[in-house]
C-alpha cells in the first residue's frame, strides 16, 4: 500500500495543532502534512514530529493574506517581492524541519484579468522559486485546484500543470496530485493516476471523498481503484511518493471523531454500520 500523511491542518481539529502529532502517530500514521505551520517555530515543530517518529512531508509556502481572501502570490501582479520573501521564508522553514516538499500556491485570477500575463508571471516566479529551493535541497509542487473549493483560482487542471512542469524543465519542481481536486474538475481519477504518474512529474497525491471532501469512502471517488492504480504504478515506475489525508473527517471536530473515520485506511477499525 502507499504511504499515508495526516494532514495536520484537516484532521484531529478538535485537539491543540502541536497535538495532533501524537494522535497522529497514535493512529499508525508515520508522515504528516500542513498547510501554514509558520506560527510555531520550526525547531519545536521538528522537536514535536520527531518525538513522535513522525515525518513532516509537505507544508505550503506563505500564499499571501489568507483571511482577505489571497490564495498564492506566484502570479498575482504587483506582488512578486512578497512572492520572493515567501519562498526564501518557507524554504527557511522547510530545512529547519527538513520538510522535502513545499506547496506554492498559483494566487487568484481577477475577473477580466490577462490569463496569459498572468502564467507567464506564473512560471517566471515558479522558474525563480524552484532555482532557489534547489540550492536548498527542497522540492517543490505546483497544484491544480478545482473551481467549485477555490473560484478564480489560475491553475485548476492536470494537464496545464504538468505542461508547465515540462516546459519549466526543474527537476526539483513536480505536480501535487489531489486526487479530489482532479475528480471535481476532470473526472475517472484512475486513469489520471495510471496516465500521469509514470511520467515521473508527480510528486505528492492527496486524497478526500467527493463531493463534501470528508473521507474517502463516502461520495463518489473510485478510492479503491485510485490507490490499486498508484500501488500499480509504484511496482512499474518506481513512484514512492506520499498521500495527504486533506480531508475534513465527517464527525466532526470531535473527539476521536478523525480515528474513527479511518475504517477506509485500517480495514480492522471499519465500523461495521
Amino acid at each position: 500500500m502507499p504511504r499515508f500523511a495526516a494532514n495536520l491542518s484537516f484532521l484531529y481539529q478538535e485537539l491543540p495543532f502541536l497535538d495532533r502529532f501524537e494522535a497522529a502517530a497514535r493512529d499508525g500514521f508515520t508522515g504528516v502534512e500542513c498547510l501554514f505551520p509558520y506560527d510555531v517555530p520550526a525547531s519545536e515543530l521538528r522537536a514535536r514530529a520527531e518525538g513522535q517518529g513522525l515525518r513532516v512531508v509537505l507544508m505550503n509556502a506563505p500564499a499571501g493574506d489568507w483571511a482577505a481572501g489571497e490564495r498564492g502570490l506566484a502570479s498575482v501582479e504587483g506582488r512578486g517581492a512578497d512572492f520572493r520573501d515567501g519562498i526564501e521564508r518557507a524554504l527557511a522553514y522547510a530545512s529547519t524541519v527538513a520538510v522535502p516538499r513545499v506547496h506554492v500556491l498559483a494566487g487568484l485570477l481577477p475577473a477580466g484579468s490577462d490569463r496569459d500575463a498572468a502564467m507567464a508571471r506564473y512560471e517566471e516566479r515558479l522558474h525563480w522559486a524552484a532555482a532557489r529551493a534547489a540550492s536548498a535541497g527542497i522540492g517543490l509542487t505546483i497544484e491544480p485546484i478545482n473551481p467549485h473549493d477555490m473560484p478564480g483560482y489560475l491553475l485548476q487542471r492536470q494537464d496545464e500543470a504538468h505542461a508547465i512542469v515540462e516546459r519549466l524543465g526543474s527537476v526539483n519542481l513536480k505536480v501535487q496530485m489531489d486526487l479530489y481536486h482532479c475528480e471535481r474538475v476532470e473526472g475517472d481519477v484512475v486513469a489520471q493516476v495510471r496516465l500521469y504518474l509514470p511520467t515521473g512529474r508527480v510528486g505528492h497525491c492527496q486524497i478526500a471523498g467527493v463531493p463534501d471532501r470528508h473521507e474517502p469512502d463516502e461520495g463518489s471517488l473510485d478510492w479503491r481503484g485510485a490507490l490499486a492504480a498508484i500501488d500499480e504504478m509504484a511496482a512499474t515506475s518506481g513512484w514512492d511518493g506520499w498521500i495527504g489525508c486533506e480531508y475534513r473527517p465527517r464527525r466532526g471536530a470531535v473527539p476521536g471523531g478523525t480515528s474513527a473515520g479511518l475504517g477506509w485506511l485500517i480495514p480492522t477499525r471499519r465500523e461495521n454500520a
